[in-house]
């Protein structure tokens, strides 16, 4: 496996050899916020000290503790895992469920970047045990779906599926999907003529009044670059000769993406931060959304 990466001109970069690095990488690549970014580098940083069996420092000590000096080869050493458990279960016994959830997640998901690089060879990360929700954690409602439960014990799956590394029409797709709370199949539906992008919504006659924030302000226009009419979100092929034109592009002559095909490339995305192995549906992405964009 590769471990060496290019700087998106065709030069290629090596890869970190210390972990510090790797999360500065990780975090320069990642579509966060400045006070998101600030939490996954606390996050991140706090996991070094399993890394070299040290114990954690925690309360006001961890915010502004100076994390050891970790080689990033340490993630491939057999025993990683375990470290990490450990450090997991130390972590718990001084954090609330909610902020463990959390920091899980943004280690899944940097771990899962990580080997996705090349940089690393495993990723120790798969395996660790989710905790428990307890008190901490905000319940479902009564009678809520099974979907909804899960979403509720683990309020951070949408942050960190937005931090991997995806294709462009996925991360236009999920960062509208979280920003507009919509039903997938409404966001799916839209054509680019329903779209006011200087207003950051929906016009008048689309299938549904939506509004995004700042993430899907960023992409959409590089999605649509070319295209004035079609659908938003199309397939990778052409579609076949029988298919409807207002269900594919006028221009690449391709289709509107379904929601089975958007739901199957989602799952496999989020595949390596899901502790069980099988990924997530599309639904987690409408959980807490933020809604005081600027």
């Amino acid at each position: 496996m590769s471990k060496r990466q290019t700087d998106g001109v065709g030069t290629l970069r090596p890869a970190p050899v210390e972990y510090s690095a790797a999360v500065d990488r990780y975090l320069a690549a990642a579509d966060l916020g400045g006070a998101s970014r600030r939490v996954y580098r606390i996050s991140l940083h706090g996991w070094a000290w399993p890394l070299v069996d040290r114990r954690a420092p925690s309360g006001r000590e961890r915010r502004g503790a100076h994390p050891p000096v970790v080689p990033l080869a340490l993630l491939d050493d057999p025993r990683a895992p375990k470290r990490l458990q450990r450090g997991l279960a130390d972590r718990a016994a001084a954090a609330q469920p909610r902020t463990l959830t959390r920091e899980l997640a943004c280690l899944r998901a940097a771990t899962a970047w990580w080997l996705a690089q090349g940089w690393t060879t495993t990723d120790p990360a798969t395996g660790l045990a989710a905790p428990t929700p307890g008190p901490g954690l905000t319940p479902a409602p009564a009678g809520a779906s099974t979907a909804a439960r899960a979403t509720a014990a683990n309020p951070d799956r949408a942050r960190a599926a937005l931090a991997l590394r995806a294709p462009l029409r996925e991360l236009a797709l999920w960062h509208l999907i979280h920003e507009s709370r919509a039903p997938v199949a409404q966001v799916l539906a839209l054509d680019i003529d329903h779209l006011d992008l200087p207003r950051r919504r929906t016009k008048e006659h689309a299938v549904g009044p939506l509004s995004w924030g700042p993430g899907t302000a960023r992409l959409l226009p590089m999605l649509l670059a070319g295209r004035t009419a079609g659908p938003v979100f199309v397939t990778d092929r052409r579609a076949p000769a029988a298919t409807p034109a207002a269900e594919r592009c006028p221009v690449t002559g391709r289709g509107r993406l379904s929601y089975r095909r958007a739901a199957e490339l989602f799952t496999a995305a989020t595949r390596p931060l899901d502790p069980a192995g099988r990924g997530w549906t599309l639904l987690v992405l409408r959980d807490r959304a933020p809604r005081n964009w600027a």
